[in-house]
């Protein structure tokens, strides 16, 4: 999908003072400053429009949530629906996944969501797959002891690349699903995204769980 760039998204972005983090590497091991407690904080790593962040942290407000996106188009979108809300458990920020160890200490991350991201197909592009195991070396760095990842896709050959990257990494897989939403009854607090609303109807979603 082409992504429309929107002049000036940088700047109308740190117009968002009161969710907008512009320079996440100063918070390294240092988040719950930001939220001035200790409760778990989540991420998830690319967050689109934000639907699905946005109700997670209103039906959770003793959970911290990072919102993370490497464009500031989209997520200014996010930054656009902050203005009329009011959240003191959710953060938006700009970063690059790859380097996500630059930008959260060890052990700081209860857990991280992994919504419908880019399954990158071929097979010369697959170290970009969000769930290679260059990156997920990087998330178990991040990640609590017991800390999980929750994951879902469209993408059938992502979803079985992913279960064998989680396997090899030494994540123990639960709950996992081919098909989420007639296995509703097993996840009745299941958020969707903008993503998955559409496509629910058309084809199955894969999801599954791996704790560290």
């Amino acid at each position: 999908m082409r992504l429309r760039k929107v002049k000036d998204a940088d700047l109308k972005l740190k117009e968002n003072k009161k969710y907008f983090i512009e320079n996440p590497a100063d918070y390294k091991g240092k988040w719950k400053n930001i939220f001035n407690n200790d409760n778990p904080i989540h991420i998830e790593i690319g967050c689109g429009k934000g639907k699905f962040i946005l109700e997670l942290a209103k039906e959770n407000p003793n959970i911290n949530y990072i919102a993370i996106e490497k464009y500031d188009s989209v997520l200014l979108r996010v930054s656009e629906k902050l203005n009329d809300l009011e959240y003191d458990n959710l953060k938006i920020t700009i970063l690059d996944a790859s380097l996500i160890k630059n930008y959260f200490g060890e052990k700081e991350i209860e857990r991280i969501y992994l919504n419908f991201s880019d399954p990158w197909p071929k097979s010369h592009h697959a170290k970009r797959r969000l769930t290679s195991k260059l990156f997920l070396a990087q998330y178990k760095y991040i990640l609590k002891d017991n800390g999980e990842i929750h994951q879902k896709t469209d993408n059938r050959g992502l979803f079985e690349y992913s279960i064998e990257s989680f396997s090899e990494a030494g994540f123990k897989l639960s709950n996992v699903s081919l098909n989420l939403h007639k296995d509703l009854e097993k996840y009745p607090f299941n958020i969707t995204t903008e993503f998955e609303e559409k496509w629910k109807e058309k084809g199955p979603i894969y999801r599954l769980e791996a704790r560290k």
